[in-house]
């Protein structure tokens, strides 16, 4: 498996592991209990709803006779793609002052989802510098 380990890089883990699954016909909770966890916990995986530590990594993996530390190795570079989306959607935080968004941690703010009410702080409390970085970030329709 280690050549196929590349082209899933980004993908969770979960979405190999459901695959996985069907393809040798195994139902998750007969799974689940063989290997000594909730149905649950497998389920939340599966649907990506949920990250795989890597204690639970190995013993799917030893259950599955995968090669050792390849869903840590997925879950890895889920996480190392997931942080890089994050940072795409967020504009230089140096050039936006901390007291701007006094109410809340500017580092966990949604760019995506809380435009309005950004845009709307920004262009009342915010200076030139703010303005413009705004300006940049945002596209032209908002």
């Amino acid at each position: 498996m280690r050549f196929q380990l590349e082209k899933y890089k980004g993908i969770h883990p979960g979405i190999i592991l459901e695959r996985l699954l069907a393809k040798k016909e195994i139902a998750q909770r007969p799974f689940a209990l063989s290997i000594g966890e909730h149905l649950q916990t497998i389920n939340a995986i599966t649907k990506g709803r949920r990250s795989l530590n890597t204690a639970l990594a190995l013993k799917i993996e030893a259950a599955l006779s995968l090669e050792e530390g390849a869903l840590a190795f997925l879950q890895t570079y889920y996480e190392i793609a997931q942080m890089k989306k994050k940072a795409l959607h967020t504009p230089n935080l140096s050039h936006l002052r901390k007291s701007l968004f006094w109410d809340t941690d500017i580092s966990k703010i949604n760019w995506d989802k809380q435009y309005r009410a950004i845009i709307q702080r920004v262009y009342e409390r915010g200076n030139e510098t703010e303005k413009q970085e705004l300006i940049n970030f945002m596209d032209k329709k908002r």
